[in-house]
């Protein structure tokens, strides 16, 4: 369920009554949490939707083209909060920032939906199957940071337990036709040599799924 913040005038949903104050609570029997649940199943020519309302129930029914926006705005872009990063990189240039500057220069995103949608590169170390399985259905083609296909090594790069097992995921996504740009930020004596040999082979086998691979030198500056 997703708070309405304001509705286009003319637009599909202001010609239907919808307000804003509204409760968006489902699109054609499927529930709504975030902008990609939103885009997705709002994309279609007949729409159902349950709007809430002062605790009441509404059913609206809304005919419009495809992939017409349905006229909503809400509170933020994703309709929902961002989603940060939980790995502490040996590499990370945020890290790396000299202190002092905005607030929002620091916040780290490894966010699927932001992959998608603006370009982003992501870890997958915070997704779960569930979330796999979505970006699956809905055919979201996304950019992942890889650095290295060695479980072990990619725990220790990333300082993070659970990047070594969140591997499966690029595999699992490949496998079912999503579309992957890969990228390796090589660091010398960690991921160099024989390890980017191994990931660049590994990474070999999901073509076409993946679709580009980049080899980024790393950067380091003279801020802790």
């Amino acid at each position: 369920m997703v708070k309405i913040n304001s509705v286009i005038p003319e637009s599909p949903a202001f010609r239907h009554g919808i307000v804003s104050g509204d409760i968006l609570d489902k699109i054609n029997g499927h529930n709504v949490k975030d902008v990609l649940d939103y885009m997705y199943y709002a994309a279609d020519t007949s729409i159902d939707l349950v709007i809430l309302r002062d605790g009441e129930s509404m059913d609206i029914h809304i005919e419009k083209d495809e992939y017409d926006d349905l006229g909503l705005e809400f509170e933020t872009f994703l309709m929902d909060n961002k989603q940060s990063c939980s790995n502490k990189c040996v590499f990370c240039f945020i890290d790396q920032m000299p202190k002092g500057m905005r607030e929002t220069l620091y916040f780290k995103d490894d966010d699927a939906r932001l992959s998608f949608l603006q370009g982003n590169y992501v870890t997958l170390t915070n997704l779960k199957q569930s979330d796999i399985d979505r970006i699956i259905e809905m055919k979201l083609n996304i950019n992942v940071s890889v650095h290295t296909t060695n479980p072990e090594l990619r725990v220790k790069m990333m300082h993070n337990r659970f990047a070594g097992e969140k591997l499966k995921f690029i595999w699992q996504l490949a496998e079912n036709g999503i579309k992957l740009n890969c990228q390796i930020v090589c660091c010398p004596g960690l991921n160099d040599g024989d390890e980017l040999r191994r990931s660049l082979t590994d990474l070999g086998s999901l073509m076409p799924n993946i679709t580009s691979m980049a080899v980024v030198p790393v950067g380091v500056t003279k801020f802790p």
